[in-house]
Formats: structure tokens, C-alpha cells, sequence
């Protein structure tokens, strides 16, 4: 994300948030970039000496805040909505900025878990996830995003079998009934154990066979810019995948406290 975000120039999505802001006169395309590359940078950085150090933790969730709030509050922006389906809800642009409170999640997580019961700290991590699963996984019921995500089916061995067999639309419909059980299951799973591997399964399948269109579907990657703006939307499934491994130690822990209760 921060070699992209510094290779790659004029970028709508960072124009709109220089807009909202009302910074375009003030701040540079190729600022802006810059800021976009030293953000992700230092998240990394972060992210990796946090293993070991509480102080990086801290220093992270500040960085993850801000990364993550700063594009967020775009969504106020009507140009985030399909306005031809009505607006809000119909989500437009701001299918990717949704995906900023996985990060918003981890942030929260590591400046207040010690102020929270586990199941608190569960629905935390599942949020953000059960948010794009519920509101992306929605949309593949009408037509826009069905015809949206026809490139990126297609170019998939895993799933472009699915038009050999259906429409396009009822490829997305089964798509979308699928996220919508894997969200069901997230949900049943914080107060029934049982249900927890079926769910994170279903739901890490989601976000990981979303990585592998960043291998098949060609606008993903860029000589030039390692990953397109098409790439970054898909590689920030990768946090999802991050709240879920997090979500899960959390259900092993809750269910190891209670069995000692019991």
C-alpha cells in the first residue's frame, strides 16, 4: 500500500478526500501521496516492532486511527452513494472505505482491551467485518454490482464456473446469500462455540479468494505502480483477515474461561 500510494500519482480516491477536506488548493496530488506512503509506511513499521514492544503498541493504534478515521469521515460525502439507487445506502466508492474500520477495530483493540470483557472485545473485532459482509454482500443483489464484480469473477478459476452454470445476476445473488450465512454464523458463533470454525471459514474464504484476484484479474497489478487502485481495494480484505484471527483467539479464550467456571 505505501509503494502504490507513492507510485501512483493522480488517484481519484485520494482527490475526493483532499476535496471533503477542502485541501485541494492547499495540498499537492503528489503530497497527498507522499502523506498516503509515510502513513502506510509507519503503520508497517509499527505493526511489525509492536510484536515485542508495548510502546509500538501504542504508537500503532494512534497511527491506526488516524489512517483509518481520516477517510471515514468521507462517507458523509454523497458522491460515496450510488445516487441513481436512491443514495445512501446504495454504496458507491465507499466500498472501500468501509473496509477502514478493520482498522478502526485493531486501534481500539490495542488502547482499550484491558477496559473490556472478552465478548466486548469480540464484537469489536467482528464489527467491521459483519459491516462489509452484511453491506457488500447486500449489494450483490442488484444489478450494478453484479455487472461490478462480473471482471473479477471471470477471471478467477475458482469461481468463474459460476457463469457456465447461472446469469450474472444469479451468480452475484449466490455470492451475496453466501456472505450473508458467513455473517449469520460470525454472529451465532459469540455465544455458540460450535458454529465458530464453520464461520471464520466461510468468511476467511471470502476475503482470501478476494486475494487471489489480485493474481488473475490483470488491472490489479501495475509495472508501474505495483498495485493499482483496483489492487489496494482488494488487498484491504487482508485486514478483515487480521480482525478474524483476532476475533478467533478471543472465542478460544472466552470458551477456556468458561469451562474453568464450569
Amino acid at each position: 500500500m505505501a509503494i502504490s500510494s507513492l507510485l501512483i500519482g493522480q488517484d481519484v480516491s485520494l482527490n475526493r478526500v483532499l476535496d471533503f477536506y477542502l485541501l485541494e488548493g492547499l495540498i499537492s496530488q503528489e503530497h497527498a501521496s507522499l502523506i498516503a506512503a509515510f502513513a502506510f509506511a509507519t503503520m508497517a513499521i509499527l505493526a511489525g516492532l509492536s510484536i515485542k514492544s508495548d510502546k509500538a503498541q501504542k504508537l500503532l493504534a494512534i497511527c491506526l486511527l488516524i489512517i483509518s478515521v481520516t477517510p471515514l469521515f468521507t462517507l458523509l460525502d454523497s458522491s460515496r452513494w450510488i445516487a441513481e439507487l436512491g443514495g445512501f445506502p446504495a454504496i458507491g466508492s465507499g466500498q472501500g472505505i468501509i473496509k477502514y474500520f478493520a482498522l478502526m477495530a485493531i486501534a481500539i483493540h490495542l488502547f482499550y482491551a484491558h477496559n473490556m470483557t472478552l465478548r466486548q472485545q469480540q464484537w469489536v473485532q467482528l464489527f467491521p467485518v459483519v459491516l462489509v459482509l452484511l453491506w457488500i454482500g447486500g449489494m450483490k443483489f442488484t444489478e450494478i454490482e453484479a455487472q461490478g464484480i462480473e471482471d473479477l469473477v471471470r477471471s478467477s478459476p475458482l469461481m468463474s464456473w459460476m457463469y457456465h452454470l447461472w446469469s450474472v445476476q444469479t451468480a452475484s445473488n449466490l455470492i451475496g446469500i453466501y456472505d450473508l450465512i458467513a455473517l449469520g454464523l460470525l454472529v451465532l458463533s459469540v455465544y455458540f462455540q460450535r458454529v465458530l470454525w464453520l464461520g471464520i471459514l466461510m468468511a476467511g474464504a471470502v476475503m482470501l479468494t478476494t486475494q487471489t484476484f489480485l493474481f488473475t484479474w490483470p488491472p490489479a497489478l501495475s509495472s508501474d505502480t505495483v498495485l493499482s487502485s483496483g489492487g489496494q481495494f482488494l488487498i484491504k480484505d487482508l485486514w478483515f483477515v487480521a480482525n478474524l484471527v483476532l476475533f478467533t483467539c478471543l472465542a478460544i479464550k472466552q470458551s477456556k474461561q468458561a469451562q474453568l467456571r464450569d
